[in-house]
Order: C-alpha cells, then sequence, then structure tokens
C-alpha cells in the first residue's frame, strides 16, 4: 500500500504521487505554475464529470505541497487575480413588488421555475438576494445553480443550490456510506444555501409548493450542467431564527444537528450557531446509490 503524505479535499496523496509531481516539474521547466496544474490535470485525467479540468483544486494541491516542503514549483510569474474575493456586492435594483396575495390554486398555472446561471436574469437573482435575504448574497465556489421563481415575468421566489459540505456526522450517518464512499460520491448532493420568498408575496403554502417544484427537476437541471445527477437535497436551519416549517411540510427530514465547529476547526470547541440539518432524498434508492 502506498504510504500517505498527504490528504487534500477528501484526495489521499501518496509518496509516489508526490514523487510523480516532482519528475513531472522536472521534465517541464518553462511551464508556469497556471499551465503546469493544467497539465498535471491532464495527465492524472483529473476532471469533473463535464470533462472540465479540477484546475483550481489542482493549483491549491500544488500549493500545499509547495509550503510543506514536499515539491518546489516554479517561481511566481504574475500574481494571479482572486475574481471571487474581488467580486463586487450586486448593486441594487427596483424590482416589480407590486403585492401578491391570492390562493396558491390561482398562482400555480402562471408559476415559472427558471434556472438563471449564466443567463441575463442571473444579476436580477443576487440583487434580490443581496437586498432581501438576512444573508446577503454569496457567490457559490464550485457547482451550484440558482432558481428564479416568478409569476407573469414578476420574480417571487430565489433558491441556490452548492455543493454539499464534505463532513457532516448526522448526515453521513444518516446515508449510511464510509469515507471513501463520501468522498466519491458528495457530488451527488446538493445544499440548499439560500431560499427567499420576496417580502412583496404572501401566499399559504407556496414556500413548500415550490420546494416540491424544485426538488422534482433539479436533478436534471444539475445533469444539464455538470453531466452527473442528484440523489438528495440538503439544508442548515438555524433553530435560533427559524423552525423549518416549509422543509418540513415539503416532507424535508431532520437528520440531527451540526456540531458548531466549521469545516476549518482546529479547537474542536463550538464557535458558532449550532444548525439543524435537514435532508431530502431524491429517489428511494439514495443510500443505494450513494454508498457504492
Amino acid at each position: 500500500m502506498n504510504a500517505e503524505v498527504a490528504r487534500y479535499r477528501g484526495r489521499s496523496i501518496s509518496v509516489e504521487d508526490v514523487a510523480f509531481i516532482r519528475n513531472f516539474i522536472s521534465q517541464h521547466p518553462n511551464l508556469s505554475r497556471w499551465k503546469l496544474s493544467r497539465e498535471l490535470c491532464e495527465a492524472w485525467q483529473w476532471k469533473q464529470a463535464n470533462g472540465a479540468l479540477c484546475d483550481m483544486l489542482c493549483r491549491s494541491l500544488l500549493l500545499v505541497l509547495h509550503r510543506a516542503g514536499q515539491i518546489q514549483l516554479p517561481a511566481v510569474r504574475r500574481p494571479m487575480r482572486n475574481y471571487v474575493t474581488e467580486r463586487l456586492r450586486p448593486g441594487p435594483v427596483v424590482p416589480d413588488n407590486r403585492p401578491v396575495v391570492k390562493p396558491l390554486r390561482e398562482l400555480q398555472p402562471w408559476i415559472e421555475i427558471h434556472q438563471v446561471r449564466r443567463t441575463r436574469q442571473e444579476p436580477l437573482f443576487k440583487a434580490l438576494l443581496e437586498q432581501h435575504h438576512y444573508l446577503g448574497f454569496r457567490q457559490p465556489v464550485g457547482e451550484h445553480l440558482k432558481f428564479l421563481v416568478t409569476v407573469r415575468g414578476q420574480a417571487i421566489a430565489c433558491l441556490a443550490f452548492s455543493s454539499a459540505p464534505r463532513h457532516l456526522g448526522p448526515r453521513d450517518q444518516f446515508i449510511g456510506w464510509n469515507a471513501e464512499a463520501r468522498r466519491r460520491n458528495l457530488r451527488f448532493l446538493a445544499y440548499n444555501s439560500r431560499y427567499l420568498i420576496l417580502p412583496w408575496v404572501q401566499v399559504e403554502h407556496l414556500a413548500s409548493h415550490l420546494l416540491g417544484r424544485v426538488a422534482r427537476q433539479i436533478s436534471q437541471a444539475w445533469e444539464e450542467v455538470y453531466a452527473h445527477p442528484i440523489y438528495m437535497l440538503e439544508t442548515f436551519v438555524d433553530p435560533a431564527r427559524f423552525r423549518g416549517t416549509c422543509y418540513r411540510a415539503a416532507n424535508w427530514v431532520s437528520v440531527g444537528r451540526t456540531t458548531g465547529r466549521g469545516k476549518n476547526d482546529l479547537t474542536h470547541k463550538p464557535n458558532r450557531t449550532i444548525k439543524e440539518i435537514l435532508a431530502y432524498p431524491l429517489t428511494p434508492r439514495f443510500r443505494e446509490l450513494l454508498a457504492e
């Protein structure tokens, strides 16, 4: 068995992997760090399900190994800009905020759910979350989709989904997978990071209705963008603020609570609000598919 020298984002890095990287660098002395990471992805066939290179992940791994003294990267040729951290907060918009106060049955024929990532409606989605969600808008990193809900063209709700957190003890026990299955299959989970019913909308049962409709179309939408399906949804609910009533009404189930330590915890002590974890399997075979 190859000895492990590091573990990065769930990937085991062996002595042989480090030797391969060192040799690869020595054989390509003129490559920049950016080009080196892309070439290494090609050599390892380290790609996403949609064929895109895992370039940023590989670049981060190389930097970790470089800082640990395991490899020697070429000198930085030009500083790389971090467009995620530099991205400006969404500016204000003046939306159509006419009151929407009708029974759900009257609105249902006119409700449309649009996946707006990489469309002209994406700026509106971002601005609405920034202005009206108590957490504001934060650009997700990694796989993610954005859904804007409209009635006759008027925005009434926003739902954001992104890659699921790597380590959630109660969630992992609920699925029944081991660490290796989690590493392989975490991409088949999607995390509902934001849900907003806009303040001019007062429609009883709308929130749970939309959760159900999005659940029926999200796997296909994810596959169109990322070339793989989704088998389960999850979210966090802050019990100090909310009861998660609309999720429960839409048949999401509570699987436990977070530890309050966060993903980069080094102290093993709670340092943030403890959240309830709710999950919604999209197929009866979710455990079989996720644990295989």
